[in-house]
């Protein structure tokens, strides 16, 4: 980490502890909305396939295919808990 990284990541931390996280969370909203009103909504869209493509070309489509069963599998975890959640509330 050099110097600046350093003297950064310092002044990140000092701005967490005065600001809060809900600071942040809140100027990255502000930043996406503003970014979403700027070059609008296809933009983006743009942006990930271009991201999606780079990242197929370098990992290849087993990688998608290893991330998408994650995915899926975490989506049924959630469903599997909220259904018992539900359960129990009965």
């Amino acid at each position: 980490m050099s110097e600046n990284q350093k003297h950064g990541q310092k002044g990140g931390i000092a701005c967490r502890e005065q600001y809060g996280v809900n600071f942040y969370r809140e100027i990255g909203r502000l930043g996406g909305k503003k970014n979403r009103e700027r070059y609008g909504e296809d933009y983006f869209a743009e942006i990930g396939q271009i991201g999606g493509n780079a990242t197929k070309a370098k990992h290849g489509e087993a990688f998608f295919q290893k991330i998408g069963e994650k995915g899926g599998a975490r989506v049924k975890e959630m469903i599997a808990k909220a259904r018992a959640l539900e359960a129990a509330g009965e």
